[in-house]
């Protein structure tokens, strides 16, 4: 039985990082990212554009394939916002609970039936020599008029899965959370792909 691929995990968030590292167990060996790296500026327009910044930097600093995602969270009451700016929708250095808390006033007044979004996240594999692999994964669901559940992070406490049973992302066990999430979805998406590419290429990257 062929090794899963070994990539180096670009986020410096650490609850997203437990949490890929919960969907991928098995299918592909993380490795931290370098010490010393910082923040990289997600100044991209796209979730793919973010999400290939931070997994280029990374793969540039390691010298090894790196793994990075971006999501974005998309109300349709608010045009698509905020979308690209999820994690600074309060603004730099927002807490999960500004932003929730600014979302829920945006949506203050707006009945359930128009409360619908949906959550989209892009997950990018990168290797020194420039190739890609790149899994998609989005998810529909409502926004809630309060935070409900303990779990999850970021916008979890109000966001309840159109394909799930009424609960929000954050009432849910993390197992359930990943059979249904954007993430789940977009990593078990780049896992299907970089399985199918030969073994002899996992550590170089595809030609």
């Amino acid at each position: 039985m062929s090794e899963p691929p070994q990539l180096v995990l670009a986020t410096a968030n650490p609850d997203k990082a437990r949490e890929i590292a919960e969907i991928l167990d098995g299918l592909v060996r993380l490795v931290p990212r370098p010490d010393g790296l910082g923040e990289v500026d997600e100044t991209g327009d796209t979730l793919e554009d973010n999400a290939r910044l931070k997994a280029v930097a990374v793969s540039a600093r390691a010298g090894a394939p790196a793994v990075a995602d971006d999501t974005g969270l998309e109300v349709d009451a608010l045009g698509g916002a905020p979308g690209v700016w999820s994690a600074r929708y309060a603004g730099p250095g927002a807490t999960y609970g500004d932003n929730v808390r600014k979302l829920l006033d945006a949506l203050e007044g707006v009945p359930p039936e128009q409360r619908t979004a949906r959550f989209r996240t892009v997950a990018l594999a990168r290797w020194p020599d420039g190739a890609e692999v790149l899994g998609v994964g989005v998810v529909e669901g409502v926004i809630t008029t309060h935070p409900r559940g303990a779990g999850g992070f970021g916008y979890d406490p109000v966001f309840s899965p159109t394909e799930g049973d009424g609960r929000t992302f954050a009432e849910m066990p993390a197992a359930d959370k990943h059979r249904l999430s954007h993430r789940g979805r977009a990593f078990a998406d780049l896992a299907a792909q970089l399985g199918s590419r030969p073994t002899r290429l996992a550590g170089g990257g595809p030609r």
